[in-house]
């Protein structure tokens, strides 16, 4: 049988004995898009950076394409959340981008003629090739996100972890990331991504993971994204959503509805 490219099992992470996840368990597969929600203080950014072995669990374990997990970062392209960088280091763009390459380099050797054409298509894919030689403080949000994805394509990894990477960007920056991670899973990579937009979430990914300290439910976005499992993860917070949860819910009864009348 093939190894998943996320296991986790039991996994348990407390900060300062309060716990933050309690017994997650997960099998991601290969080539899914998977988006993770939750209300504020879930465990999201905890779970993404557990994966990444950043955190250290108090308990159970995570594999990597069935391996150890700390071998198996060398795999993982990570997008952090932009209020985790300092965005006042003094590097241009291609600087940034050329930081994806390391994995693929040698010790001691240098950036190459090839990283240097990987970094500048992948510079083209987010439409920044016109800034390339800017400072990444002096860029807009939208703009810093998008170089932060280049980073992460010009990695070549195979799996793809990314921390929020719609927040504050533009309605422009945001159809450009989501387009290409759609190219991405095409191609049989596995991206999962933390997601705070309901309303966007059943477009976007085809599986989600609910997530309140515990995994609520994981699995196919038709299957998860239904008004209980929402309400079982949201709780009281939940108001504001509930309109958008319940026609998610309904929509395949009206089609399966039109389709009937229009045969």
């Amino acid at each position: 049988m093939k190894a998943k490219p996320i296991e986790i099992h039991d996994l348990t992470v407390s900060f300062q004995k309060k716990p933050v996840l309690y017994g997650v368990d997960l099998e991601v597969e290969e080539g899914s898009l998977v988006g993770i929600i939750g209300p504020n203080g879930a465990g999201k950014s905890t779970l993404i950076k557990t994966i990444m072995n950043m955190i250290t669990p108090n308990g159970g374990y995570v594999k990597i394409f069935g391996g150890n997990q700390k071998n198996g970062i060398k795999r993982i392209g990570y997008v952090p959340q932009r209020e985790s960088v300092d965005w006042d280091f003094p590097v241009t763009v291609m600087d940034v981008i050329l930081m994806g390459r390391y994995a693929h380099t040698r010790w001691f050797r240098k950036i190459g003629k090839s990283d240097r054409q990987v970094a500048q298509a992948c510079l083209e894919q987010v439409d920044m090739t016109a800034f390339a030689d800017r400072q990444i403080g002096n860029l807009s949000g939208g703009q810093q996100q998008r170089v932060f994805l280049a980073r992460a394509l010009a990695q070549d990894s195979s799996i793809y972890l990314m921390d929020e990477p719609f927040a504050g960007v533009d309605a422009v920056t945001e159809k450009t990331i989501i387009s290409i991670l759609k190219n991405m899973k095409k191609e049989g990579k596995t991206v999962v991504i933390v997601h705070h937009d309901l309303a966007t979430a059943k477009e976007y990914f085809d599986h989600l993971l609910l997530l309140n300290m515990r995994k609520v439910a994981y699995g196919p976005i038709n299957q998860v994204f239904t008004h209980e499992l929402l309400q079982k993860t949201y709780g009281g917070k939940l108001t504001v959503f509930s309109e958008i949860a319940s026609r998610a819910a309904k929509q395949p009864e009206i089609e399966n509805k039109m389709q009937r009348s229009e045969n």
